[in-house]
């Protein structure tokens, strides 16, 4: 267990606990948001500490006790039994954990191989995460979605948020962060006359959604179009030009809106995918430049495999990173994720308490 870092975090614990009681930070709602994160994901870990130390306070007395009367001998066992597994909780918290997990976050999926099949399957993976998110008491906010003519999705970005304060830190981040990749799907489509099973795919890209003051975006690094939206089939819902395409010049990404009906809305949901996908980026080339040392511990791999399969046939859901099998696919459909999430939270764990920074969560 690392004294010093302990000390830090504990020491950060207070300052926040005295930031909270000023009440001069309650006329910046951005700054409450993040101190309020960061002192319920730190509260854990107080409150672990406490507990050890007051477990401690009972073993001296207890040896006292024993000092002078033998019969207390047993209760001095007792007491030291309960600190191993107190000292072993308080150290796993004490691993560094990753810096995003008490953020909301932007869920993109994209339609890929497969036609309207891919299409179809995309809107029953937009269903499962906007059901899972109501299990969790999350709310669901869609930002931009281009529907095919079926009734699935070629492409939708949702926010998804946590009500208040995501408790111990675990914010909506901390369990969708393992979705992004390529999830692949194995049925009999409904477009099919002949009952033949095919296989189609959709892209997932889960974001944690950035503050200004995380991403500063100078106004000359953007270019802004303006077009008119467009429906299934191309029928046009829009008369004006009130769809947005905003491209950062200086990294080539580029973000299109087009689900509200005001220009300036559009572009306010743009930028917030941008500045998402400009943390995201940012994030990606720090763990690059730190990749020579992680290269022993965590397996990379490009991002288009997939990571995971549902075949409807025998009602199986398979993730291919951690080799989790069930047989409870239209559970997983209609949001009850928690098993798969479970296991690649577990495979996480265990990764950092040998020594890694985290499992990949790329297969």
């Amino acid at each position: 267990m690392s004294n010093d870092r302990l000390t830090t975090l504990l020491n950060e614990y207070a300052q926040l606990e005295k930031q909270m009681e000023d009440p001069s930070i309650h006329a910046d709602q951005a700054l409450v948001r993040r101190v309020g994160r960061r002192f319920a994901e730190l509260a854990p870990l107080f409150a672990a500490h406490a507990e050890l130390e007051a477990a401690r306070a009972d073993l001296a007395a207890a040896r006292e006790l024993a000092a002078e009367d033998p019969s207390f001998g047993a209760e001095v066992e007792a007491v030291a039994a309960t600190l191993p597994p107190l000292e072993e909780k308080l150290g796993e918290m004490l691993i560094p954990r990753d810096p995003h997990d008490a953020k909301d976050v932007i869920v993109e999926i994209k339609a890929g191989e497969g036609g309207q099949e891919s299409a179809l399957f995309a809107g029953d993976l937009l269903r499962m995460y906007t059901r899972y998110a109501e299990r969790r008491g999350w709310t669901v906010e869609v930002i931009d979605a281009q529907e095919s003519d079926l009734g699935g999705v070629k492409d939708v970005s949702v926010a998804v948020k946590t009500k208040g304060v995501p408790e111990g830190g675990h914010g909506v981040w901390s369990r969708l962060k393992w979705e992004g990749g390529v999830h692949r799907v194995q049925r009999v489509p409904v477009t099919e006359s002949q009952g033949r099973i095919h296989t189609s795919a959709a892209g997932v890209l889960v974001l944690p959604e950035a503050e200004d003051v995380e991403v500063q975006i100078d106004a000359g690094d953007i270019r802004v179009d303006v077009f008119r939206s467009s429906g299934p089939g191309g029928q046009s819902v829009n008369t004006t030009d009130s769809a947005v395409r905003i491209t950062h010049v200086p990294t080539g990404i580029v973000v299109s809106c087009q689900n509200e009906k005001s220009q300036l809305q559009n572009r306010e949901q743009a930028m917030r995918i941008l500045r998402a996908r400009l943390l995201a980026a940012a994030q990606e080339e720090a763990d690059a430049a730190a990749s020579d040392a992680r290269k022993a511990q965590v397996r990379t791999v490009d991002r288009s495999e997939r990571i995971r399969t549902y075949n409807f046939p025998q009602n199986r859901i398979t993730d291919h990173r951690i080799g989790y099998t069930a047989y409870n696919l239209d559970l997983a459909l209609g949001g009850e994720l928690d098993g798969v999430l479970d296991a690649l939270a577990e495979a996480d764990r265990a990764a950092r308490l040998a020594g890694g920074s985290e499992i990949s969560r790329r297969p």
